[in-house]
Formats: C-alpha cells, sequence, structure tokens
C-alpha cells in the first residue's frame, strides 16, 4: 500500500509544480507545428504511434514491476512477524 501512497504524492506534487508554471499565449504557429519536423514525419509515417505504445508499455511494465515487488516485501514482512 505505501508504493500507491509514493504514486500519488509523486502524482499530487507533479500536478502542483504544472500548475505553478506560466501560462503561455497560444498562437496560430501553435497549430500548424510546422517547426517540429521529426514528430511531422513520424506522424505522417504512422510511426509516432509505435513510439507512443513502447512508451506506454515501458511506463506499465515499470508500475507492474513496483507493485510486484511491495507484495513480494509484504509477504516477507508478514513471515517476519509470524516467526516473532
Amino acid at each position: 500500500m505505501k508504493i500507491y501512497k509514493y504514486l500519488l504524492t509523486a502524482s499530487l506534487l507533479f500536478s502542483a509544480f504544472l500548475a505553478k508554471t506560466q501560462k503561455m499565449a497560444i498562437e496560430s504557429e501553435d497549430y500548424s507545428n510546422q517547426s517540429i519536423e521529426m514528430a511531422d514525419a513520424m506522424r505522417a509515417n504512422g510511426k509516432i504511434y509505435v513510439l507512443v505504445a513502447i512508451v506506454l508499455l515501458i511506463f506499465i511494465g515499470f508500475i507492474f514491476y513496483a507493485i510486484k515487488t511491495e507484495q513480494k516485501v509484504k509477504k516477507l514482512e508478514k513471515e517476519l512477524e509470524d516467526k516473532n
């Protein structure tokens, strides 16, 4: 359960940080997105979706690993308490 508390705390701190950032005006050239050629090329070829899927898969893997590790630690702590 501790891992969830840490994740919640981290996400709240991150959102507080984002809330304090200064707002910038959106201009018409922001919508056209002509300044980022790599993203346009990847989007045109459909590779951007592969990139997003890989990043999400890695993130989900980290979360799954953290949860499984937390469960194992809880089990070991319970066994240690039972022995004492």
